[in-house]
């Protein structure tokens, strides 16, 4: 049976299979009569959504499954993504649905189910899920009673959520720019950092259900970083569709990313001593530059398959205190178990505000080491380390690099495509060596 949930939910274009009425109807259906089986008792959901046109009526077609499975469906409207985590495990929902796609266009669409815990509900769930919607499916559910009318109290208890975390923090002073994608965020994060002192500057926070993540967000930063020198700002942010991640711009336009983020707020926990184990988690991808500047401070960077399910399931299981993807998706799991692009700026700026530092000088110390990616078309994917050239092409690549340079081999997940990245101190250097590595590989599997 083919898979339809991935690292981050179930996602597709907005209309089409999977993501059609009929079959959302059947994924709230099997979720509802699984709940009820499980507890014994009516299940409550709450559900939300981006700011995509297709969000409402997938929201509408999930509840009407679910109601028709037996379940009670409160909606928050549009709301991030972290926003319907929070509120699951606050309100004593039995799971969270977020219709979003995140930082993908407008045409896209996905849910992702949350538990009352934040974590995505378990694989087994899943696997259900996948074999109803492949056995039959409910063809005419109407939902019953959609409205939003608690929408607006689930607002106020995520925003004041959020607020309260940060109580003490004063913003007062910092010319602040934000980029909102036209998405979830563009009704809270202008009103949340305004109301903590910053002057703030807004850009693409006025949604059409069309131009979420067009040209802007996290996804397209140039756009604030020219906004932040012609405002003259101290410091911008941009916010992907759903808010669950966030990227940064430095008083001179220079991207300030996911890596760079974790590295300022590693430096600002083991300061306050609440770096535990002094382990930052990141995944594969991130830039070797982390992983050295980290040492210099005598922090172990562990890696995880690419994906914020992976990252969160090693800082459980490490007890750790920081972790993230280098796309800005940061996670602090002693405060929230999902990433949260608001959250991990108010950490930021919090940062910044107890060093008395600005993100320039905050951020020294990391050095973005150069980097190549190529693509290899491959008819099989086999085991690297079980074809000999590939092996001893490899091995000769990592003796090159030696400490100051990664070589990551993998395959795609959803194409026959081998992917070559080779990060190191020299471009030209690590050009010729992916150069010949991608050569080999097509050589024996071309």
């Amino acid at each position: 049976m083919k898979k339809l949930f991935g690292t981050d939910g179930m996602r597709g274009e907005a209309g089409q299979f999977p993501l059609d009425e009929k079959t959302v109807k059947t994924l709230g259906l099997s979720l509802a009569m699984q709940f009820k089986d499980r507890t014994g008792r009516v299940p409550k959901f709450v559900t939300g959504r981006d700011t995509r046109e297709s969000g409402e009526w997938i929201e509408r077609a999930f509840q009407a499954g679910a109601v028709a499975g037996g379940a009670e469906c409160s909606s928050a409207g549009v709301i991030p993504t972290p926003g319907v985590a929070f509120i699951t495990s606050s309100r004593d929902f039995d799971a969270g649905i977020v219709i979003s796609a995140s930082h993908n266009p407008f045409q896209d669409n996905g849910i992702k189910i949350f538990s009352p815990s934040g974590k995505k509900i378990d694989e087994a769930t899943e696997r259900q899920i996948e074999a109803d919607i492949f056995a039959a499916g409910p063809e005419d559910l109407i939902p019953e009673n959609f409205d939003e009318s608690s929408a607006s109290e689930l607002h106020r208890l995520y925003s004041s959520h959020l607020e309260n975390e940060f109580s003490g923090l004063s913003l007062a002073g910092l010319k602040f720019v934000i980029d909102c994608a036209n998405g979830a965020s563009s009704a809270y994060a202008p009103e949340i950092f305004d109301d903590l002192g910053a002057q703030i500057t807004a850009i693409n926070y006025q949604p059409d259900g069309r131009n979420i993540n067009l040209n802007c967000g996290s996804t397209h930063i140039e756009g604030l970083q020219k906004k932040v020198i012609e405002e003259k700002a101290d410091i911008g942010v941009a916010f992907d569709g759903d808010a669950d991640r966030a990227l940064f711009v430095n008083s001179g336009g220079e991207l300030v990313d996911g890596d760079a983020v974790m590295w300022i707020m590693a430096q600002h926990l083991q300061d306050k001593g609440e770096l535990k184990n002094d382990l930052v988690i990141a995944t594969v991808m991130s830039n070797i530059g982390l992983e050295l500047a980290l040492k210099t401070r005598g922090i172990e960077l562990r890696r995880t398959g690419v994906g914020d399910k992976y990252v969160l399931e090693e800082l459980l299981k490490s007890e750790a205190a920081l972790g993230g993807e280098q796309s800005g998706h940061i996670i602090f799991p002693y405060h929230s178990l999902v990433g949260d692009g608001m959250l991990t700026a108010l950490f930021l700026l919090k940062a910044l505000r107890d060093s008395g530092k600005t993100l320039e000088e905050m951020s020294a110390g990391f050095s973005r080491f150069p980097q190549i990616l190529l693509n290899v078309k491959v008819r099989e994917k086999l085991p690297f380390d079980e074809v000999a050239a590939i092996q001893t092409a490899a091995q000769k690549t990592e003796a090159e690099l030696g400490d100051t340079g990664r070589l990551l081999l993998r395959y795609s997940g959803t194409e026959n495509l081998a992917r070559v990245m080779i990060e190191g101190k020299d471009q030209e250097t690590i050009d010729r060596q992916a150069g010949e590595l991608a050569e080999v590989i097509r050589k024996n599997l071309g």
